[in-house]
């Protein structure tokens, strides 16, 4: 129980941490200083969680990360469906706490994600899901690489370089979607935030689920062990 406690405290302090810091900043596509700096805090939020828990549980806090994991045979089906759940729960716990405190202060949202605005119009359906499909193919893909076998020693560096892929694909999908690439991510603040975001929350589980499958495929072609 002690891996599946501490993927859902890794995924309630990476929800919390990073979408506190995209209140914090105000967050918008408009202005590029809150777009780095949240991308960062989500970034230093996973390398945070990854020497914090990765000796426990991996610290693999996005249920698409499970999925390859599970793909391509690093863990067995019943641990990848705790992981899921603890995953989702953890991410839930985190809004409700951020939840609480923007109500406590007055303020509105939770950085929920959404298909974001193009001047007066939103961001169609299909080009947020494959912003979701193709940033969360490159986050996994990299997980699945730095944390292999055969990359021996530089194993040590795993977690600064996953949090890295993190930052990198927040950057460059903030202006579809707000950038999920983690189901977990999602739901939570889609629930208490309520309207489109939670409207639009399927776009966040099947992108990024699809995402991370293709992720494990690839992986499985071109590692030296498939692992």
């Amino acid at each position: 129980m002690k891996k599946y406690l501490a993927e859902a405290l890794g995924t309630m302090v990476l929800v919390f941490m990073g979408c506190s810091a995209a209140i914090s900043l105000g967050c918008d596509n408009g202005i590029p200083e809150s777009v780095i700096g949240t991308a960062t805090a989500f970034g230093i939020a996973v390398i945070a969680m990854a020497y914090t828990i990765g000796g426990i549980s991996g610290c693999h806090i996005n249920p698409s990360i499970t999925l390859a994991a599970f793909l391509t045979g690093r863990i067995n089906g019943k641990d990848a469906a705790m992981y899921v759940l603890s995953q989702v729960i953890g991410g839930i716990a985190g809004s409700a706490v951020l939840y609480a405190l923007v109500n406590s202060a007055g303020l509105v949202g939770i950085f929920a994600n959404d298909l974001q605005t193009n001047g007066a119009a939103a961001i169609p359906v299909f080009g947020g899901l494959l912003a979701e499909m193709l940033f969360t193919c490159v986050l996994v893909f990299v997980f699945l690489g730095a944390t292999s076998k055969t990359n021996g020693t530089t194993n040590n560096f795993a977690g600064l370089v996953i949090g890295l892929a993190y930052l990198l694909v927040h950057l460059c999908c903030m202006r579809y979607t707000g950038t999920s690439v983690n189901p977990a991510r999602s739901v939570g603040p889609a629930i208490f935030q309520g309207g489109t975001a939670l409207a639009h929350l399927w776009i966040f589980i099947v992108g990024p689920t699809v995402g991370g499958a293709v992720a494990a495929l690839l992986w499985k072609i071109v590692a030296p062990s498939g692992r």
